[in-house]
């Protein structure tokens, strides 16, 4: 069954407390490099037949009111994930 992929991160100018924990955890486990972490949320909707236009619109509107906080989050992605 196809999948849609919905990708919420907070906004840039609201505070990440997990991201700023795990960028200071990573340092200590001896991964460096990084310069900053923000912890964002994914979702995945299976559908039931094809992907059309309207069923995508829908993912859209449902990641836009429901999956994700507009006052505070950004939907950053919605896709279809091909099938393996």
């Amino acid at each position: 069954m196809p999948r849609i992929v919905v990708d919420v991160m907070p906004k840039p100018e609201i505070l990440d407390p997990q991201g700023k924990a795990i960028a200071g955890a990573l340092p200590r486990l001896g991964l460096t490099g990084f310069t900053g972490v923000r912890q964002g949320k994914r979702f995945e909707l299976t559908v039931d037949g094809d992907v059309t236009p309207e069923v995508l619109e829908q993912a859209r509107t449902a990641a836009a009111t429901v999956l994700s906080n507009p006052v505070i989050e950004d939907v950053t992605r919605v896709e279809v994930i091909p099938e393996a």
